[in-house]
């Protein structure tokens, strides 16, 4: 008979290390989370949203705040669906790690929430970094290894049990939310993989211009970064989301203004200069007829 037992190794980052063995005695009701925290550690989410939090994180905090945020993910992924469903993580230390009380939970939910756009776009461009090493990682399977990437826009109905914030009569006679969600098609062999998501009452319309232009941006945001990357040169089409920023985006340069010409100085003896013409040219050249 096979032999099946959980055996904690040592720890690493914000999750236990586990390996899988095997005699068959049930221990941990949970297992399959060992897959999902696994997922986190491969794809670097746990580094990446640890990071990006960092503004929000108190000088004597116990608990880092990217690693509640995942809690609450994977909690969401087992079944729950309220952040008090953290306690299923809280359950099993030996494949979670520390999971902070609720009180705490709610509190950097409060926190962020309070940030607004700022914690929005924290979160947003940890999860364009670590989108870009998974597809990375993916190669020939990644949903833009032919060069194009289809992204699906779709309203949801999420049903309210009780009146909660923006919670409206939805189109199907129900009580809720109507949030719309960008996914990137994985062919007919796959499924969609969420890249955004608008939150909207339940009252929201199907087909509301300003609210798909809105996804739209955002599900195509996730990607421009490495786009410019790729249209950059060699180094940078390999180059990570944080290292293109560094180098191509976040420069300090000159514009002056001659005329009815505006020409833009960058900086004397860079090493991305050559990398930021070609930039440029390519994406300032005529559309080709």
């Amino acid at each position: 008979m096979e032999r099946s037992t959980l055996q904690v190794k040592k720890r690493i980052g914000s999750y236990p290390r586990v390996r899988i063995e095997g005699d068959g005695r049930a221990g941990v009701s949970q297992a399959g989370g060992v897959l999902l925290v696994e997922t986190v550690r491969k794809a670097g989410l746990n580094t990446a949203i640890s990071a990006a939090l960092t503004p929000w994180r108190k000088a004597r905090a116990v608990h880092d705040p990217g690693k509640i945020l995942l809690d609450v993910a994977l909690a969401v992924a087992l079944g729950g669906d309220c952040l008090a469903d953290v306690e299923v993580l809280r359950a099993e230390p030996a494949v979670f790690g520390p999971v902070a009380s609720d009180p705490t939970v709610s509190r950097l939910i409060d926190v962020l929430a309070a940030s607004g756009e700022k914690a929005l776009r924290a979160i947003r461009a940890a999860r364009a970094e670590v989108r870009q090493h998974v597809w990375r990682l993916a190669g020939r399977e990644a949903p833009d290894a032919g060069g194009t990437v289809t992204v699906d826009l779709d309203g949801v109905l999420v049903i309210a049990h009780s009146d909660k914030e923006d919670a409206a009569p939805t189109w199907k006679r129900t009580y809720g939310h109507h949030p719309l969600m960008g996914f990137v098609d994985h062919g007919p062999g796959g499924t969609g993989e969420p890249v955004a998501a608008l939150l909207r009452p339940g009252n929201a319309g199907s087909n509301t211009a300003v609210d798909h232009i809105t996804v739209a941006q955002l599900a195509l945001a996730h990607n421009l970064t490495r786009a410019a990357g790729t249209l950059a040169g060699t180094f940078h089409a390999r180059a990570v989301t944080a290292t293109i920023r560094d180098h191509l985006i976040n420069v300090p340069a000159r514009l002056a203004r001659s005329a009815r010409r505006l020409t833009l100085h960058l900086p004397e003896r860079w090493p991305w200069s050559e990398d930021f013409t070609q930039l440029f040219s390519t994406v300032h050249a005529p559309p080709a007829r």
